[in-house]
């Protein structure tokens, strides 16, 4: 079914103050720098405005990829069974060439979370997997912050719909981009002024994890008694990251997180998850994780099990963490009590860990580490980055530090 356009339920203002934020904070694009930007075909008008700032701020060229509900449908209901082992890599071995070049990433989010719901598990677990292979020359340059790239977001009806199924879609649209404002501080008369004090408050937790250099967390409430070993030489970041380009970026807007890397080998217990999980058109919930020597050994979910799985054995790293995120149960976005089914907004709501690829940006002098010290030092390598909800009010974590030591850092889901 093809949805209207609602596009005039967004507050114009707002919209082209957060297209001017994903260049100037998301991104800080420099002068001469070209920029890859992908966006679903709703988010057109987000899109206009996010290129006209980027030409205003110097950029050389904007090339814009799109995609569309319909036609992912059509390959689910039309396409040949072979072809869903298939990807375009000359697509994305052009975005690498892109970054290799110097190019800036800018993703906008927003895709319906359940499109592919009633689609073949199998297909799409074979469509994900073809592109998580073709997408990982471009990924490994995001992943180890090579560049400075963002993601925002726009309300697509189709998701609006979703997280608000009881409104008209207009009325639903509308708050639905309200909320995204909120997130994304771009509600406030100096949305730039927020967000640097915003990097203020992110960098003195960070800051403060940094300092305390625990061995591992230890997670603990309904359904979850996690250790969390960190990696060997791991740092903590939050907010704004400098990329080896020396630009300074946001990757995410929103966030609320510090995060850092995991020890691929020194995960024990288990865990259940807080939140959905909206993982490419699929919506997987209720998952519980076992895990024995950093790997997961068991898992299941009420929702999207089988797609779970398909995740799980993409390749040998797929069962291990590249992340672990610390976010207070009190953060913007989960006081404002909308479940988003999108991992951007929700996992800003929760604590949260991340199936397989490690950010080399994660470890002390990472820039210089060359893949197979990263290796050494228990950062994981796959094919895969998936974030997912763990945290919650009836959460607490404490740092255990080398000697054994327990240190609180979180009661309740709130800073201790």
């Amino acid at each position: 079914m093809t949805l209207p356009d609602l596009s005039a339920s967004i507050d114009p203002h707002k919209l082209d103050k957060l297209a001017e934020v994903a260049i100037k904070v998301g991104l800080q694009l420099q002068k001469g720098q070209d920029l890859v930007l992908t966006a679903p075909l709703v988010a057109v008008p987000l899109v206009r405005l996010i290129t006209a700032h980027a030409y205003k701020a110097g950029a050389s060229t904007v090339t814009t990829f799109y995609s569309d509900e319909e036609t992912t449908l059509a390959r689910y209901r039309h396409g040949h069974d072979e072809s869903f082992d298939r990807a375009p890599n000359w697509l994305y071995d052009g975005m690498a060439k892109a970054y290799e070049n110097g190019a800036a990433r800018l993703a906008i989010a927003g895709d319906n979370p359940m499109l592919l719901a009633h689609e073949d598990p199998a297909k799409v677990g074979r469509a994900n997997k073809a592109t998580s292979i073709a997408y990982k020359p471009a990924l490994e340059h995001i992943s180890n912050f090579d560049i400075n790239w963002n993601i925002c977001s726009y309300p697509n009806p189709s998701w609006a719909k979703l997280v608000f199924p009881d409104l008209p879609l207009e009325e639903a649209v509308r708050k639905l981009a309200d909320a995204i404002f909120a997130a994304s501080r771009v509600d406030r008369d100096d949305p730039i002024g927020a967000w640097a004090d915003h990097n203020a408050e992110l960098r003195k937790r960070s800051t403060w994890l940094n300092g305390e250099r625990f061995a591992a967390l230890h997670f603990t409430g309904p359904g979850t008694d996690l250790t969390v070993g960190l990696a060997d030489g791991h740092e903590w970041h939050g907010g704004a990251s400098t990329a080896k380009n020396g630009v300074t970026c946001n990757p995410n807007i929103p966030t609320e997180e510090v995060f850092t890397t995991p020890h691929a080998l020194k995960v024990e217990g288990h865990v259940s998850s807080t939140k959905p999980l909206s993982h490419q058109g699929t919506l997987i919930d209720d998952i519980q994780v076992r895990f024995e020597g950093g790997r997961i050994v068991e898992a299941k979910a009420s929702k999207g099990e089988a797609v779970l799985n398909k995740v799980l054995d993409t390749d040998e790293g797929a069962r291990r963490l590249g992340e672990v995120a610390l976010v207070p149960h009190s953060s913007p976005i989960s006081a404002s009590g909308v479940l988003f089914y999108n991992t951007l907004f929700d996992e800003n709501a929760s604590c949260h860990i991340a199936l397989g690829q490690c950010y080399s940006k994660c470890f002390l002098d990472g820039a210089s580490l060359s893949q197979d010290q990263i290796k050494a030092q228990g950062g994981n390598s796959s094919l895969i980055h998936i974030d997912w909800m763990i945290g919650s009010d009836k959460v607490d974590i404490d740092g255990i530090r080398a000697d054994g030591s327990k240190v609180p850092v979180m009661r309740k889901g709130e800073w201790a």
